[in-house]
C-alpha cells in the first residue's frame, strides 16, 4: 500500500493534478514497521530467543487509512485534495499485530512512520529503475 501511495502522489505532484482518489472511506486501521526495524528484529531474535513461539513483528500502534493517506501526501509535498471513493471496498477492518512477546525481550522499533516514509519516498527519488506502468 505504502510504494503505491508513494508513487501516486508523486506522479500528482509532478502532473499538478489538483486532486487524488483514493479507494474505500480510510476508516479502516493499519499498522506500518519500516524494513530496517524488520531486520533489527530478526537479528536480535537470533541472539536472544530460542523459543518455540511466533514473535509478532510490529510497532504495536495503528493508525487509519485516511492518516496515513495524508501523512505520505504530507511527505510527498502533495498539495492538492484526497477524495475517497466509498463505492470501492475498504478491505479488513483492522489490522494490528500483538506485539507484547518483543516487547517482552526487550526489543522496540526505533523508526517512527513518518521518518520511515520520508526515507521510501527518498529512495523512491534517487532509485533510477522504477517498475513503469
Amino acid at each position: 500500500m505504502l510504494p503505491a501511495l508513494i508513487r501516486r502522489f508523486h506522479e500528482a505532484k509532478e502532473a499538478g493534478l489538483k486532486e487524488v482518489t483514493c479507494w474505500g472511506d480510510g476508516s479502516p486501521l493499519r499498522e506500518f514497521l519500516y524494513v530496517d526495524d524488520l531486520a533489527n528484529l530478526c537479528v536480535f531474535l537470533m541472539n536472544n530467543y530460542s523459543g518455540n513461539e511466533t514473535v509478532n513483528a510490529g510497532t504495536g500502534k495503528e493508525l487509519t487509512i485516511k492518516a496515513l493517506t495524508e501523512l505520505v501526501a504530507k511527505v510527498v509535498g502533495y498539495e492538492g485534495e484526497i477524495l475517497w471513493d466509498t463505492t470501492r471496498p475498504n478491505g479488513t477492518p483492522r489490522k494490528l499485530l500483538d506485539v507484547s512477546k518483543a516487547t517482552a525481550l526487550g526489543w522496540t522499533y526505533k523508526t517512527e512512520l513518518e521518518d520511515g516514509i520520508r526515507f521510501a519516498y527518498e529512495d523512491f527519488l534517487n532509485t533510477p529503475m522504477r517498475a513503469e506502468r
